[in-house]
């Protein structure tokens, strides 16, 4: 019996990680690459990410990878998807196991390192040409990241503890990329009953109808542990 436990008799591909960060500045969504060091696709932009370790779980090669080559560590990442169409790589058999993120852009410092010459963030409606099937990779990212807007109050974890409704606002339209009636909109996120009303804004020219709020995430944690929300609350 051979002394090598990963000798295995049938042809199989690599794994490797990608992660779609998405950060929000208070007026645009970005997404974050890096220049590629190496061949292939040398002076690309493209997803952080590599291979996998034969002693890591995906999501420890996902958070590995992104913090040698970005410096971003510390953040929830949410597999979404298996890239596996054949010829996705030119090296070899390669499927990729992709995360995304969702975070605020001035809580980290992005530095380049490890095969990456560069690490910078660009706008959604402004990204280069990138390696791979990257792109591809980026598109379903986004498509899921409408899907969780849904279901899960994420949106709340961008903007400052208290805001005013037109900030929310904002954030759902760059997400799902439409605009929203004002009132209906207000009226749709008040009924949920997950915000406090915190009062007046404060910046009375700015605000024709200056309530702050905060979202109750106690409350919502209620709802979830009853199983009394409804299936999409933050449906628009």
């Amino acid at each position: 019996m051979s002394n090598n436990v990963y000798t295995y008799k049938y042809p199989h591909p690599a794994v490797a990680t990608d992660s779609v960060v998405f950060g929000y500045d208070g007026k645009n969504l970005h997404v974050l690459l890096i220049e590629r060091g190496i061949e292939p696709f040398k002076g690309s932009w493209a997803l952080p990410g590599g291979f996998l370790k034969m002693n890591e779980t995906v999501e420890e090669g996902a958070r590995r990878e992104l913090e040698e080559e970005t410096n971003i560590k510390d953040i929830y990442l949410e597999q979404f998807h298996v890239f596996s169409a054949v010829d996705r790589d030119p090296r070899e058999r390669i499927l990729s196991v992709s995360f995304l993120a969702l975070v605020r852009k001035s809580d980290y410092n992005v530095i380049a390192g490890d095969d990456a010459a560069k690490a910078e963030w660009f706008g959604i409606d402004k990204l280069p040409d990138l390696a791979f099937d990257h792109k591809e990779i980026i598109d379903m990212a986004i498509e899921k990241l409408q899907q969780i807007l849904r279901y899960k109050p994420i949106a709340f974890k961008l903007l400052d503890k208290k805001f005013i409704m037109s900030e929310l606002q904002k954030l759902y339209e760059i997400i799902n990329g439409t605009e929203y009636d004002r009132r209906n909109f207000q009226k749709k996120m008040i009924a949920t009953g997950l915000l406090n009303d915190e009062g007046l804004c404060g910046i009375p020219m700015q605000c024709r109808a200056p309530q702050m709020f905060s979202f109750n995430e106690e409350k919502y944690n209620e709802l979830i542990e009853n199983k009394e929300n409804r299936k999409y609350p933050f449906d628009f």
